[in-house]
This record gives C-alpha cells, sequence and structure tokens, in this order.
C-alpha cells in the first residue's frame, strides 16, 4: 500500500510560477499510487505565520515543510506530504501547505485567492492560521472568503429555482478551523471564561447598521457562517522566547513554552480524531487517484481562464472511473469464465445457466466501482460488452463441440473408413454388412459422454460427407434388386431430410434461448441500477438533511441576532433543500 511507502518529505503539487499554476506530475504520480482513502488537511493564511510548523507536527516531524518556505521562488504554491493516518488504519493523512497570503513581494493577489479556493477544494479540513485576536483587521485579511462565490462554481449550469449556486456549497466544503498564533488574551466575557470555539462564534456576530460600512464589516463573518458551517478555534501562546521564533524547526521541544506544547498536542489529537476523509457528493470517498484528478481538473480549468467547477470535476472523475470500472467487470467475467466453465456443455441452456450468475457478478462489480454514470452510458457500454462476451463463450463451446466430436468420429469410424479402402463391402450383400457395421458404430459414438452440444450435428455431417461411399455401395451390391436400392435411396433421403428439420429447429431454438438470456441480463442490469440508485438517494438526503440541519441552526441564530434579510436567504435555501429531499432528482 501506497501509506507504507516512506515518503521522506513535502514536494510540490502545485507550483505558483510568474502568476501561474501548475500541477506538478511528481506528486501526481505519488497521488495515483495511494489507494487508500485519505484524509486531506490544508492550511492557509498569512505568510510568517507558523503555518509550516502545526504541518509538520501533524506529519509527526520536527522538520519538512520549510518553516521559511513564502520567500523562496521554489517553493511557491501548494506542498504535499502524505503520512500513514496515526489513528485510522487504512487511511492516509495528505497534507497540504499553501504558500503565504498577502506577500507583499508579489505585488497581485489574484493567484492568492486561487490558492485559497483550491485549498477548499481539494480539503476536507481547511486551517485558517493567523497572529493575534480575531478583530476586524484579521477578518478584513480573510477577504478570500467573500470572494469564493466568485472563484467557485458548484454546478455547471444554473440552477431551475435561482437559487444562490453558494448555497451548495456547504456539501463539499471542509471543516474551518481557526487557529491563532501567539494569543495573549484572556478568554473572558464579561468577566466569565469562554472557549477558544465561543470566542470565534462570538468574534462572527454580525454587526447592526445598513449602511456600506456595516455591510462590508459583516460580509466576511456572513461568509465564514455560511460557507462553514462546522467550525472550530484553537489559540496558540508564544511558543518560545523572540529570539527562537524563526528556529522552531531546530529547538527541542522542552524549550518551548509548556503551554505552547500542551495546545499544539491538542489540535493534532483533534485535527487527528475528528477530521473526515474527503469525500464527494453521494458519499464518494477520495482516495489518492481521485485527488488526483480533482487537482488536474481544477487547475487546468484556472489556467485555461475558466472557474474550477466541482461538479465538472465530479464528471471529470467520473468519466475516468467508470471506464475502469467497465474494464474491470469484463476483466472479473472473463476470469471467471475460465475457472468456472469447463466447455463443452452438453446444452445451451447448460451453458447460459453457468453464464448467468457469472453475468450477475460482473455487473455488481461495474455497480460498486462506478458513479454518476450519466445516461448510464457506461452501463450501456458494459452490456454490449457482455453480450458479446456471451455470444463469444457460445460459439467457443459450439467450436470446442465439434473439434472434439470430430476427433472422435475419425477414431470410432477410421476402421469402417479402412475397410471401405479395402473392398471389404464391395461383394454381394456387402451394404448390409456396412449398414450394419455403420449403425453399431453410430451406437458406440452416441455412448461417448462430454461430446458437447454438437454432437448430433457432426455426425449428420460426416453422414453427408459419406454419402457417395452408401450410393456405391447400393449400386454395386448385386443381392439387391432394383426396388430394394430404390426403397434404400429413399430411406437415407428421409433421414436426411428428418435430419435436416431437426437441425433447423434446434437453430430455432437457439435463437429464441439467446434472446431469451438478452432479456434476463437487461432486467438483471435494471435491477442492479435500480438498487444502486435508491442507496444513491438514501445517502444524498442523508447528506441533505445533514445541510438543513446546519441551515436552520444557523437561520436560527441569525434571527436572535436581528438580521431578519439574511435569515430569508437562508430560509429559501431551506425550501429548496425540502424541495429536493422530496424529488426523485438529485442535486451536487
Amino acid at each position: 500500500m501506497a501509506s507504507e511507502i516512506n515518503m521522506p518529505g513535502p514536494v510540490c503539487l502545485i507550483e505558483n510560477s510568474d502568476q501561474q499554476l501548475v500541477a506538478k506530475q511528481e506528486a501526481l504520480d505519488i497521488l495515483s499510487a495511494i489507494k487508500q482513502p485519505v484524509v486531506v488537511v490544508a492550511i492557509v493564511g498569512l505568510y510568517r505565520t507558523g503555518k509550516s510548523y502545526l504541518m509538520n507536527k501533524l506529519a509527526g516531524k520536527q522538520k519538512g515543510f520549510s518553516l521559511g518556505s513564502t520567500v523562496q521562488s521554489h517553493t511557491k504554491g501548494i506542498w504535499m506530504w502524505y503520512v500513514p493516518h496515526p489513528q485510522k488504519p487504512g487511511h492516509t493523512l495528505v497534507l497540504l501547505d499553501t504558500e503565504g497570503l498577502q506577500d507583499v513581494q508579489k505585488g497581485d493577489d489574484q493567484n492568492d485567492c486561487w490558492i485559497f479556493a483550491l485549498a477548499v477544494l481539494l480539503s476536507s479540513t481547511l486551517i485558517y492560521n493567523c497572529i493575534g485576536t480575531i478583530n476586524q483587521q484579521a477578518m478584513d485579511q480573510l477577504h478570500y472568503v467573500t470572494e469564493l462565490a466568485d472563484l467557485i462554481k458548484a454546478k455547471s449550469s444554473p440552477d431551475e429555482c435561482g437559487i444562490d449556486d453558494s448555497a451548495n456549497f456547504v456539501s463539499f466544503f471542509p471543516v474551518f478551523v481557526w487557529t491563532l498564533r501567539d494569543f495573549s488574551l484572556e478568554l473572558e466575557v464579561n468577566g466569565e471564561s469562554i472557549t477558544p470555539d465561543e470566542y470565534l462564534e462570538n468574534s462572527l456576530t454580525l454587526i447592526k447598521g445598513t449602511d456600506k460600512k456595516h455591510k462590508n464589516l459583516n460580509d466576511s463573518r456572513l461568509c465564514i457562517r455560511k460557507f462553514f458551517p462546522k467550525r472550530k478555534c484553537f489559540v496558540f501562546d508564544r511558543p518560545a522566547e523572540k529570539k527562537y521564533l524563526s528556529k522552531l524547526e531546530t529547538i527541542p521541544e522542552e524549550q518551548l513554552s509548556e503551554e505552547f506544547v500542551e495546545q499544539v498536542r491538542e489540535f493534532t489529537s483533534y485535527i487527528f480524531s475528528t477530521a473526515n476523509v474527503k469525500t464527494l457528493s453521494g458519499g464518494i470517498i477520495v482516495n489518492g487517484p481521485r485527488l488526483q484528478s480533482l487537482v488536474l481538473t481544477y487547475v487546468n480549468a484556472i489556467s485555461s481562464g475558466e472557474l474550477p467547477c466541482v461538479e465538472n470535476a465530479v464528471l471529470a472523475l467520473a468519466q475516468k472511473e467508470n471506464s475502469a470500472a467497465v474494464q474491470r467487470a469484463i476483466e472479473y467475467y472473463d476470469e471467471q469464465v475460465k475457472q468456472q466453465v469447463q466447455l463443452p456443455t452438453e446444452t445451451l441452456q447448460e451453458l447460459l445457466g453457468l453464464l448467468r450468475p457469472i453475468e450477475s457478478e460482473a455487473i455488481e462489480v461495474f455497480m460498486k466501482n462506478s458513479f454518476k454514470d450519466v445516461d448510464q452510458k457506461f452501463q450501456k457500454e458494459l452490456g454490449n460488452l457482455l453480450d458479446a462476451r456471451r455470444d463469444e463463450v457460445v460459439k467457443k463451446n459450439m467450436d470446442v463441440s465439434s473439434a472434439r466430436c470430430s476427433d472422435l468420429l475419425q477414431d470410432i469410424f477410421g476402421s469402417l473408413e479402412e475397410e471401405v479402402r479395402q473392398g471389404t463391402f464391395s461383394k454381394p450383400g456387402g451394404y448390409y454388412l456396412y449398414l450394419q457395421k455403420k449403425q453399431e458404430l453410430e451406437k458406440n459414438y452416441n455412448q461417448v459422454p462430454g461430446k458437447g452440444l454438437q454432437a448430433e450435428k457432426m455426425l449428420k455431417m460426416y453422414f453427408e460427407s459419406k454419402e457417395d461411399v452408401a450410393d456405391t455401395l447400393i449400386k454395386m451390391d448385386q443381392s439387391l434388386t432394383e426396388k430394394e436400392k430404390q426403397i434404400e435411396e429413399e430411406r437415407i433421403k428421409a433421414e436426411a431430410a428428418e435430419a435436416a428439420n431437426r437441425e433447423l429447429k434446434e437453430m430455432q431454438k437457439t435463437y429464441q434461448l439467446m434472446m431469451e438470456e438478452k432479456e434476463k441480463s437487461y432486467r438483471e442490469h435494471v435491477k442492479q441500477l435500480t438498487e444502486k440508485m435508491q442507496q444513491e438517494q438514501e445517502k444524498l438526503k442523508a447528506e441533505q438533511q445533514k445541510i438543513l440541519s446546519l441551515k436552520l441552526k444557523e437561520q436560527e441564530q441569525l434571527l436572535k441576532e436581528g438580521f431578519l434579510k439574511e435569515s430569508k436567504k437562508y430560509q429559501e435555501e431551506i425550501e429548496d433543500i425540502k424541495r429536493r429531499m422530496s424529488s426523485p432528482c438529485t442535486i451536487l
């Protein structure tokens, strides 16, 4: 497993060079090898705020992410480091460290916006790291949150009900963790102690007023509350004396502030125990290759001047994985046929009975490995391939039977052919002698097991190939009267006609069986698709119920604070979610 491979240090995942974002192949290759579910933790914040120190702690290392990386051009962008998850066996912890925001040397902060948006899109937990307290300056510095609605699209087309696209963000946005470094205030309100979480919520309380100034003051607060209903806050004392702050990665832990060490321990414990696996809409669990696909899709969209769209990213991922799911299902089918089906079978019914459960299992393999198969495009492709595979096995079954029967006929009737060549039957009474021996050998042939369903046809074809021998022997047999010869010739013709009639009926029966089998296959596809859609609908409704609860809670808080206008917007979103929950249609 990829998590067992030692990754000695971070690598650049998305390079920010000359105001251009580029996904780096080395990191993409690393992601493609991580087959386990990934917990993705990203950190953003102003430069020189100690982001990398926290990420190194999450990696369980003293060194790794460069603590001074934001002033070195080769460390611009987003850097990645993965480690086996310390508390979730079978999972991988992927850490994303971003370049510092608002670096004065960059001049243009457009790429800062994209870096922030990518951190949001790729992570399951987003850490915002800053120095000091949560004041208006800190809110202003977090203006990237207010711009997310202009940087990210949830869906590729506008909502049919006119609901703001950003209303869907909460369904895929990460948990928001605000970390405050060098925090020196007492956590008290009106003389009573409060928790860091309560401090954060108090700081996000909206400020009364309707003018432009108050609107600007509330924008960041509203966006954080709307986009990140799951929030957490940690405060950290200054870790050491000022002269040591630039060397945190080399200072032994015992020389750091005890309060700071304990606060870092609580922070890492929280992330390890509560940070969720990265998932997509419908409960689709993200592993390394899926994260790789998301990175490429989002970065390519930004590079081409488009907004990264979650729906498009999921559909692009689905195209890739559904194609692989078809291949996996076909490989499973081929392998099981090879292991379970012994050719030739005695009847077509027997063969189809063996293939049916294998086909059902192959469809199940596809269902387990596919998602968002729009219009069942890939399932239809699988159905066509399975039909073709079934036809191939049926043909092979006939070919194997034909070959076996051909060899058997040669073995059994070879002696008769040799006697014909030697003239054993070229005498008076020879024809009936030949006919008697032929019937004895035919009986022997019919008694041999394992010939397959071509046994009668191959025997018929063999006798047809020897008709001239029988005709010659009849004509040469002087003991037969002309009348007897005529009767015998008519008997032979009648037997041939009867055999031809049986063959025609068998062909018609075969066609009917194959058509019935195709119909059974179609019904199996529909059955499994229906079951999967029901399961996905249940997952989606559970997600919607979760989102609904969060929005109701936030709406209730806005009402308590007296912000009726903002509460009304939430009510529109809540009504839309309820409508979707009662509809058979799905949302992103």
